[in-house]
């Protein structure tokens, strides 16, 4: 049993498609998708047509809640909603807000969500530091205490931190997969989720695909909000102010 795993293409249809040829070869029974669908700049509508065209399960990213105003704006986010919009059509409203919160797949044995289990925005391997601020790695105990609702899952995936991890509790794997764009930690590569169950056991292989950035941050340049700041987040694998 294959599954294949993405998440956080943020509307860049360049890496998607690189990222979909790769999934091709690893001929996965199932594909799901994390969320964080078309907010981005290099050409989401594009990568809206891909995603919808797949026809594949998936769950509700923060971003796709705020394209379907499920969450208050403000207005420098209403104004990106608004071109996105421009770019992909209505169609995405309602679509982004009907995904699910969580999904299981093969009988309960794989939980995927966004961010948490319970919440789009925040990060199920994470833990806020009330005192400090920031986040710092979730504990083991803690991340049992959140997967209580699932009691059955073996494997359970997210994104939104647009950090891969991976940490195995009582025979339990928690991962969180990288993203399809906007990486964080100065690599542009594309990434993806690939498992395989051999013998009763789960294998998780973190994938990372070179695209063409170059074209990716062109587009953005030229059309986007914001473009340059894209750009330059796109090429150099990092978010910069």
């Amino acid at each position: 049993m294959k599954i294949a795993i993405f998440s956080d293409v943020h509307g860049n249809r360049f890496a998607l498609e690189a990222v979909l040829a790769d999934i091709r070869e690893f001929k996965p029974g199932e594909i799901l998708n994390l969320g964080d669908q078309i907010w981005g700049g290099a050409d989401p509508a594009g990568a809206w047509r891909i995603q919808r065209d797949l026809g594949i399960r998936g769950v509700r990213g923060n971003t796709d809640e705020r394209i379907a105003q499920m969450v208050e704006n403000g207005d420098k986010a209403e104004q990106y909603r608004a071109w996105v919009l421009e770019q992909t059509g209505p169609e995405p409203v309602e679509a982004l807000g009907a995904l699910p919160l969580t999904l299981e797949a093969v009988g309960g044995e794989i939980v995927v969500a966004h961010g948490s289990l319970e919440s789009a925005w925040e990060p199920l391997m994470f833990t806020e530091r009330k005192k400090k601020g920031g986040y710092r790695p979730a504990r083991p105990a803690e991340l049992l205490e959140r997967a209580r609702a699932f009691p059955e899952a073996k494997v359970f995936v997210v994104g939104h931190t647009h950090q891969e991890r991976f940490l195995e509790v009582e025979g339990r794997a928690f991962v969180n997969a990288g993203p399809v764009s906007r990486p964080k930690d100065g690599s542009a590569w594309a990434r993806w989720i690939a498992l395989e169950r051999r013998d009763g056991a789960w294998s998780v292989t973190f994938r990372r695909v070179a695209y063409d950035v170059e074209a990716a941050a062109r587009w953005a340049e030229a059309h986007a909000p914001h473009g340059p700041k894209e750009a330059r987040h796109l090429r150099l694998g990092l978010e910069q102010e």
